[in-house]
Order: C-alpha cells, then structure tokens, then sequence
C-alpha cells in the first residue's frame, strides 16, 4: 500500500488526497488579504475541512511571480500562531516556506510537512529537513526565483530537465539518511515555464511517475489556466478542478487546491467509475 510519511500521519495514498490552500497573506495571486488574520485564517481552514480537504497546506509569503521577499520574522509572525492552533484539527499540516528557520519553528510546533518551492535549495532547509525523523517533504521545481522567473522562463523540453532537478535533490535526501516514503514530488506549475511547457508536463506526467516518487499537482487557478480559458483568475475554479482531475487520471496521487468541495465532489465522482470499473 503507498504512503506518504510525514510528522504524525501515515497517509494512504490509494486512493488521492485534497491538500486545502491557506494563503495567510496579504498579496497572494488568487486570495491575498481575504484571509490574513490568525481568527480569519482558522475559520477558513476549519471551511476547507468540511468541505473535504485530507491536508492544510499553510503559506505566509506570496510566491506569485515577481511577488518580493518576506523577511523571516514577518513569516514567522503570519505562520506560527496559524500552525500552533491548525495542529489542533488532528490533520495533516503542510507549511508552504522554503526558510529553514521557518522549517525549524513551525516543525518544533507540530507540523506534518515541509512543501518548498525552492526544493530545499536555500542555506540549512536541507539540514532541517533531513534531521526530522518522519516529515514530509515536497520537492517543487522551479525555474529561477519568484522574482524573475517568468521574465525569461526556461527552454527546451521541460519533462527531462524537471526529472533531473527533482532526482538531483532526491538523491541529496536520501543520501542524509531521508526514507525515500517522506518524498513527494511538485513539478512546479507556473514556476519558471511557459504556457506550453506546463500544458506539456500535464500531458507527459507518466515520464515523472516512472521515477517511483508521489507526485502532488499543484494546478489550481494557474496563469495557463487563464490562457487556455480566457477566464480571470476569480473565475477559474471550473479549470482548475478539471486540471486537478486530468493530473490525478494521469497518477498524481495529491492536488493543491483553492476549491476545496468542488474538487471532492468531482474526484468522487471519478473514484466510482474507478471502483466499478470491472465488469
């Protein structure tokens, strides 16, 4: 049976997980400031478990592109009251931050999940990682910074070169002694790539899945999902659940996502056919 290990859980990835956004910032892309308060954060996280979410993913800095940096103790600030009270749900905590300080506090607190942007690229975020004996880990791949990255987004083919970077800082991983059930992959939508090149990683997920690592599609509301549609980004939750659907068809076993009970609803409906699927 697959897991993924993390701090507290072992989740069963049979069947897949809904990891529910709590954006606890005042600027991000899809939601900045309609949550950004410790009371208006936790109630919309306690929303998100009723409506099915498997995992709160907790972020305290924008990574839109071109989105600036935010001093740790900032971060700090919007995230560890946030993760001190969720722990109490009794669910899986993910924390959205690539600084290892932030790891540290928040992993001290009770925190399930590391979900880094910059795959553990930044000075000590590996070290913390790695001496965790059970979180979870997600590895994203990004093409240069949130600064810059969609000013001059990479070339080329991207399935190779995302597969490469994400084994790359597996291998660093495992080779500090991280048990292989820990890692999840993100190839990083809208992280550093053009349109065509996430359509095309989508598309090719299977090359991926052959690396044996859980892949996590974090699609919801995304850039390309408004170049596809024509739809702005506070009308796309339609796209967004059928790109969750697409990856998830496609063997990612998590989806990152804003519309939390629209996405339940629509997997249910896919896990039925999947179940009676045998004649």
């Amino acid at each position: 049976m697959p897991i993924w290990q993390t701090s507290r859980f072992s989740l069963d990835l049979t069947r897949p997980l809904v990891m529910g956004i709590v954006n606890n910032t005042p600027d991000s892309f899809s939601d900045g400031g309609r949550h950004h308060s410790l009371t208006a954060a936790l109630r919309h996280a306690e929303k998100l478990l009723q409506d099915g979410a498997h995992i709160l993913d907790i972020g305290g800095e924008s990574t839109r592109p071109g989105s600036p940096a935010v001093p740790e103790a900032e971060e700090l600030e919007r995230v560890l009251p946030l993760v001190r009270e969720a722990v109490k749900f009794g669910v899986p905590i993910s924390v959205d931050t690539y600084k290892a300080a932030v790891m540290q506090a928040v992993l001290d607190a009770g925190a399930d999940i590391i979900n880094d942007i910059w795959a553990l690229r930044q000075p000590g975020a590996q070290a913390v990682a790695a001496a965790h004996p059970r979180c979870g880990i997600v590895l994203m791949h990004m093409h240069k910074t949130p600064q810059d990255m969609q000013l001059a987004p990479m070339a080329g083919d991207p399935v190779p070169q995302v597969v490469q970077f994400l084994k790359q800082q597996t291998h660093s991983l495992l080779a500090l002694g991280v048990d292989s059930s820990r890692i999840v992959w993100d190839y990083g939508i809208g992280f550093g790539k053009s349109v065509e090149q996430n359509f095309a990683l989508l598309a090719r997920q299977s090359q991926l899945l052959k690396q044996d690592f859980t892949l996590l599609a974090g699609w919801s509301r995304k850039s390309s999902l408004g170049h596809a549609t024509g739809l702005p980004v506070q009308e796309r939750m339609v796209p967004s659940v059928a790109a969750a659907l697409l990856a998830v068809e496609r063997g990612a076993r998590i989806v990152r996502v804003h519309d939390v009970a629209e996405t339940v609803a629509a997997l249910a409906v896919w896990q039925a056919m999947h179940d009676n699927a045998r004649p």
